[in-house]
């Protein structure tokens, strides 16, 4: 919604001024404890060709407010109001900014204007993004998952979630986060002994001392790692498309559960996921459709070569056990196997990105039950393995082509190579899953893999045998970055580790027949 005249002279501007000087002019002034605070900084996401989510969090009830420029300057800027950020909402707000078709570069100024006293307003905080054109062009993102679990949190001698800033650097178009954005059930220690001796000091919030159950122990999860100068920035620079996975909630959770953990006086996990949910949604900036409200599975085509499948491979699932049922099992679900279905035989993209919070053919082990796609059982596809069976039948024999899996999940990174030749079951095209992460957490792995896909391990880095939940520090963290030749539309995905080193590149060439 755009500013009125009106609503301009009643925020204390004149004529031609501009919201930076509504901040800086002298007749409203005010003593700095009355103006709001913006602690979390800023954030885009969900972009499409003519529109995003714009997102920011404010220490008391206040009025959002933009600029929306195509530079940097601001020069020429439209003003718009965004909603009011209340305890409702975590103190959160976001906008779905349309109208931005035709700008390739987007650059917005977030402030936010007091309740009840609206010439006191916040220092504003600057943000940009590229917007998915109408026409073929290089395109580069970045994709990881795992952000300050098993105990690792923000320790501000070792630089914070140094991963963060590696993939600013790369300056990519946008990042997919494949989930576990947070760990509500991994409560942090101020100092964590480590074995060469040193120490890991962990900064401490109140919500992160203990499981989060409440809604606002929820998002004192998202608010925690908000608090890393590193993400800020990053934030402020890539827009991001988010999903989520189990530790938004707490670990290998399934709809149904009731939970037997004595760090919990909620057991019941479908209440403890509906708030989890809902923190997630208020901290990300995911655009909430009134026909599917909270629905986190999605799709974004980002220019002509290329369109991202965002998965959600947790709301849907059934229960974690053997995992070998004859007649199936639910990961994905009916109604969004459905979709995917859907959405790629019309996708006219050359290249259909899988953005999946789970692997496929590692084996993921929930004590004795089975937490992802596979099940170690060999022989025909079984369990949840023949809802992606029929889905890889379906890309085969309706010649869908140039499908690429990217994931998370298991603390290290790998390229996998599916071909049918070595697999169980046959009925499918090959194809590439790329696995990446963790971003900030503890590193774990290798997996063993399943063979009812015929999986083969092309590459891999993990900690030492034997070394498990290694720290950030011990450098096994890692990330994925994907470039699109805007000309000849060859696909290169790189597995970078926390330093920006390339650790394995892999050239992949459309098919088109």
């Amino acid at each position: 919604m755009g500013v009125s005249r009106r609503q301009v002279l009643a925020l204390g501007l004149k004529g031609g001024a501009t919201l930076g000087a509504m901040a800086a002019a002298p007749a409203i002034v005010l003593a700095e404890r009355r103006r709001p605070v913006m602690p979390s900084g800023v954030m885009s996401g969900d972009m499409l060709e003519d529109r995003v989510m714009l997102w920011s969090r404010v220490d008391r009830p206040a009025r959002m407010l933009l600029e929306i420029a195509d530079n940097p300057d601001f020069h020429g800027a439209r003003w718009l109001h965004g909603p009011d950020a209340l305890p409702a909402s975590g103190l959160t707000a976001r906008l779905d900014v349309d109208g931005l078709a035709g700008m390739d570069e987007v650059h917005y100024r977030v402030r936010f204007a007091a309740l009840g006293d609206h010439r006191a307003v916040s220092e504003p905080i600057s943000g940009r993004l590229r917007l998915p054109a109408t026409r073929r062009r290089d395109v580069r993102f970045v994709w990881s998952g795992d952000t300050a679990g098993q105990g690792w949190g923000i320790d501000e001698a070792r630089g914070g979630m140094t991963t963060y800033e590696t993939m600013r650097r790369q300056r990519p178009d946008f990042f997919i986060h494949s989930g576990d954005t947070v760990y509500a059930d991994g409560p942090l220690q101020e100092s964590v002994a480590l074995p060469d001796g040193e120490t890991w000091r962990n900064l401490v919030t109140p919500a992160k001392r203990k499981v989060a159950e409440s809604l606002d122990e929820f998002r004192g999860q998202h608010v925690y790692n908000l608090m890393d100068a590193n993400l800020r920035r990053f934030n402020a620079e890539v827009p991001m498309l988010a999903q989520w996975d189990d530790h938004e909630t707490l670990n290998n959770w399934y709809p149904g559960e009731w939970l037997e953990d004595d760090r919990y006086t909620e057991r019941n996990v479908p209440l403890l996921a509906a708030r989890a949910r809902r923190a997630f949604l208020e901290h990300m900036p995911l655009r909430q459709r009134p026909e599917a409200p909270g629905r986190i599975h999605r799709r974004f085509a980002y220019g002509p070569s290329l369109e991202v499948f965002m998965l959600d491979m947790r709301s849907f699932r059934d229960a974690n056990g053997r995992n070998r049922s004859a007649v199936g099992g639910a990961l994905l679900g009916g109604e969004q196997l459905a979709w995917l279905r859907q959405a790629l035989r019309r996708s006219t993209a050359t290249w259909k990105i899988i953005a999946s919070d789970m692997p496929i053919g590692l084996v993921v082990q929930d004590g004795d039950a089975f937490e992802a796609v596979a099940n170690g059982a060999p022989g025909e596809p079984s369990g949840r393995e023949a809802e992606l069976a029929g889905l890889f039948r379906t890309l085969r024999d309706e010649r869908i082509h140039n499908v690429v899996w990217l994931t998370a999940d298991v603390h290290y990174t790998a390229a996998h190579h599916y071909a049918p030749e070595r697999a169980r079951f046959k009925a499918f095209a090959p194809f590439w899953e790329f696995v990446s992460g963790p971003l900030h957490a503890g590193t774990f792995g290798p997996g063993e893999l399943d063979d009812t896909f015929g999986p083969r391990v092309v590459f891999q880095k993990a900690p030492p045998e034997g070394r498990a939940n290694l720290p950030p520090s011990a450098g096994y963290q890692f990330f994925g970055r994907v470039d699109l030749d805007g000309e000849s539309e060859a696909l290169t995905v790189t597995l970078m580790d926390a330093a920006g080193q390339a650790l394995h590149r892999q050239v992949l060439e459309p098919q088109f027949a």
